[in-house]
């Protein structure tokens, strides 16, 4: 409740995020750390409720090109069955001497018509075995269209290639402190008029029922022209702050999760990219400070950003308040 009392002067500050107000409902984060939303969808069908399409550009690189050679090999392994069941005599060119060579011989038969190669060694023969290698080519050449089309969908996507820090911060600022994130770009591409949105959801005892409530942030700047290099999201915590009057048991003790949105133009790819993250309380860091990433090269001729220097802090003692100082 003695949080509750801190906000009730701040309510001007709610705002509707969307997810709902009531807390009972929810389980676990709003949002994941890679800013997508912490929810299952039930009530269709496994099929209706995905989008092959986002799915095969969402997925890692590495799950990609694996469903790329598994139905590839799946599907040469099926034709080969089928070449088999209508009998190998039907293949003319086979050389083989036993079930496990004919087999081959009509499996890397497959594989030459579906990718439409044909080296001509082995030829189809009758109706039956011609009409089976007329269709995987047919599905081949529609098969590789297809995947040609993802793959440059995946390598076409504009994406923020943004990485953020593991922690936010609650560290000195001016004669005060605020809340701190940082993120910096990790590849070669150049996001402008970068725009970050921070807000806070806090599970909150209201009548006897937990509620959700989320708040907008105030941050000393929102805009920055260019993200050459690394960029501090502050969050002065003053009056007008949710935060504001928090001691180190409200942090460690209250339920919450803080939401950054940021949107950019990328020059290269003429559009707008977007990134999301999250944080719960149990990420903040109390009483420390962001070290340096960026620095002058040896012949002072370049300005060198090390990445992996994102997560790294020290500690600080800041003041918090104590329970007995708690602003009414």
């Amino acid at each position: 409740m003695a949080i509750l009392r801190k906000l009730k002067s701040r309510a001007k500050a709610e705002i509707n995020s969307g997810f709902g107000s009531n807390a009972s409902d929810y389980g676990g984060r709003f949002v994941n750390k890679d800013g997508r939303p912490n929810i299952d969808k039930k009530g269709v069908n496994f099929f209706e409720s995905i989008s092959w399409f986002h799915t095969m550009l969402q997925i890692p690189g590495w799950k990609f090109i694996l469903i790329i050679i598994s139905f590839y090999a799946f599907i040469n392994f099926i034709f080969a069955g089928a070449y088999c069941l209508i009998g190998v005599e039907h293949l003319n060119g086979i050389i083989a001497n036993n079930f496990a060579e004919k087999f081959g011989e009509a499996y890397f038969f497959s594989t030459q018509t579906f990718t439409t190669v044909g080296y001509g060694r082995i030829s189809p023969m009758g109706f039956l075995t011609s009409a089976v290698a007329a269709l995987e080519a047919l599905l081949g050449l529609l098969t590789f269209a297809l995947a040609t089309g993802l793959f440059y969908g995946r390598f076409s996507k504009p994406k923020a290639y943004l990485r953020f820090s593991d922690n936010a911060i609650i560290a000195p600022f001016k004669d005060g402190i605020a809340l701190m994130i940082r993120m910096a770009t990790y590849k070669n591409n150049l996001l402008l008029d970068a725009e970050a949105k921070l807000s806070v959801g806090l599970v909150l005892e209201e009548n006897g029922k937990q509620i959700n409530k989320f708040f907008q942030l105030e941050l000393e700047y929102s805009k920055v022209n260019s993200m050459a290099l690394s960029w501090t999201i502050v969050h002065p915590i003053t009056e007008e702050s949710p935060f504001y009057g928090f001691t180190e048991e409200d942090f460690k003790n209250t339920s919450g999760e803080i939401l950054l949105y940021v949107k950019a133009f990328d020059d290269m790819f003429s559009n707008t990219v977007v990134a999301r993250t999250s944080y719960t309380m149990n990420e903040v860091v109390l009483g420390a400070k962001f070290l340096p990433m960026f620095y002058r090269n040896n012949d002072h001729g370049k300005t060198e950003i090390d990445i992996s220097k994102i997560n790294s802090y020290s500690n600080t003692n800041i003041p918090l308040p104590s329970s007995n100082e708690l602003p009414i």
